[in-house]
């Protein structure tokens, strides 16, 4: 245990401060100022190393968290990161993008607030990497198996890293120009900058993993030539179908997915060559779903300029507070503070959208709304309260439905799911030997610690298949369901 009374001694969470609103919107750097080192090993002393950890079950990864959090406590940096990386293959990832259900499951929540867990993670991370502690982990022999990861989120990357350290020849397949997927192309600087994923990319080129950026396989590459080529294919395509928002108007010019908008935004924030890059500079723009890719939007829009944001809900506003139905160590649904909220625009809840409206050259100049009505269960517009929200952009961040299969189904006798996602059994595989499937590819949209969580178990059910038995650990969480009391 990290101090037996810590949690005693400090009963607060004190996470860095962010930067400056006015000047962050300056530009697209990540928000945070460098933190202290004795507030971090602070709030690690709070943790309680508990006669059940119920943030284990939290974190799909299994993270080991108390142990962590006593060997940042006693300044323990190598001991830490080695400890952390026994779990999860990217930290620096997580303890950016994770929502954090381990801080959910966190006992000290029963009556304080939480651990700092995804503070102290991206902490040990950081410091590993600024150290020199972050080597490149080199098989001891090599297989002569060959394996092919397509996709290279954070489930590709993972299934290819611990491949990769098995044995095998692994080629991680890419369609966009860089690696990262929408690591690199969905999330924006201001959460995560891209140098994060270039070096963790260097450590993985060090050790043996091929990457091959710009090929999209189904197209450049057909699925029968790539189990051609490989012993084993593992899936990792994500989920990255929108869903839509069928209203009239829905053609107008203005009207958006939120990828369309974010995708070309990262792009020319990197300096890559980006087309179709919506500049909202000026202009009003109206965001549709409460979420993080919501979130991204709206902190996109700040630094690009708009002249007002708006991110409108069509359900109630989640309490501030753990609500009765919903207690330790259940997930609840609360109002959350993204750093993009702070920074201005305007949320607007049990708002119902009815219509796009446009001018007479198609553009889009409004969005017709009406109050929420709940009835039997159901959310419809109330009559008689529609009123019109200038609007030149709109961008719908309404959640993913399902991957973007079109080559997949008709090239491959891959069975799908009822969601429309890569049928697989428990251990990964498919209805096609070789062939398995990891992360959101089959899982649906999910988070990032399930990405990676399947990833490396994906790549276990691999190395087992490959060889009959498997040195990789195989995740205890990967298939499990979060905590329920229901």
């Amino acid at each position: 245990m990290a101090d037996p009374k810590g949690f005693l001694k400090v009963t607060e969470r004190e996470l860095p401060a962010r930067r400056p609103v006015p000047i962050r919107l300056k530009d697209w750097r990540e928000i945070y100022e460098p933190g202290s080192k004795e507030v971090l090993s602070a709030q690690a002393g709070r943790c309680m190393d508990c006669g059940i950890p119920f943030c284990h079950q939290g974190c799909p990864l299994g993270n080991l968290i108390p142990e962590w959090n006593d060997l940042v406590w006693r300044d323990d940096p190598k001991g830490a990161i080695e400890r952390l990386h026994a779990t999860n293959n990217f930290p620096e990832f997580t303890g950016r993008l994770c929502p954090a259900p381990c801080e959910q499951a966190c006992v000290l929540g029963i009556n304080q607030p939480a651990v700092t867990i995804k503070q102290v993670e991206v902490s040990i991370i950081d410091r590993a990497f600024a150290e020199g502690l972050v080597t490149p982990h080199e098989p001891t022999r090599l297989s002569g198996k060959t394996v092919a990861v397509v996709g290279s989120g954070p489930a590709g990357l993972a299934a290819a890293q611990q491949l990769t350290r098995a044995g095998h020849t692994v080629a991680v397949y890419e369609r966009d120009e860089k690696i990262g997927g929408l690591l690199r192309y969905g999330i924006p600087d201001f959460k995560m900058e891209k140098q994060h994923i270039d070096r963790r990319i260097e450590q993985m080129e060090a050790e043996g993993t091929r990457f091959r950026a710009g090929v999209n396989i189904g197209v450049d590459i057909t699925w029968d030539q790539l189990k051609e080529r490989y012993d084993a294919i593992v899936v990792a395509t994500g989920a990255l179908r929108p869903r839509d928002l069928a209203i009239p108007g829905r053609q107008l010019e203005g009207v958006h997915f939120a990828m369309e908008y974010l995708t070309p935004a990262n792009k020319a924030v990197s300096g890559e060559p980006a087309a179709h890059v919506i500049d909202v500079a000026g202009k009003n723009v109206i965001i549709l779903g409460g979420g993080d890719t919501g979130a991204d939007c709206l902190g996109t829009a700040h630094r690009q300029g708009a002249a007002s944001v708006t991110t409108l809900a069509i359900g109630k506003k989640p309490p501030t507070e753990r609500p009765e139905h919903q207690p330790w160590p259940m997930a609840p649904n609360l109002f959350e503070i993204a750093s993009a909220h702070e920074e201005g625009g305007s949320r607007v809840y049990t708002v119902s959208t009815v219509e796009f409206v446009g001018d007479q050259s198609g553009k889009l100049r409004a969005l017709k709304v009406a109050e929420t009505e709940f009835v039997d269960g159901h959310r419809i517009p109330k009559a008689g309260t529609e009123r019109e929200i200038p609007a030149d952009f709109v961008f719908l961040a309404l959640g993913f439905i399902g991957g973007d299969n079109d080559e997949i189904g008709v090239q491959t006798e891959l069975a799908f799911d009822e969601r429309g996602n890569l049928k697989r059994t428990n251990d990964y595989t498919t209805n096609e030997a070789g062939v398995f499937v990891a992360g959101d590819a089959g899982r649906g949209a999910s988070l990032i610690v399930w990405a990676i969580a399947e990833g490396r178990a994906a790549a276990a059910a691999v190395d087992e298949y490959l060889e009959g038995s498997t040195i990789l650990p195989k995740p205890v969480t990967a298939h499990a369901q979060p905590i329920s009391l229901s």
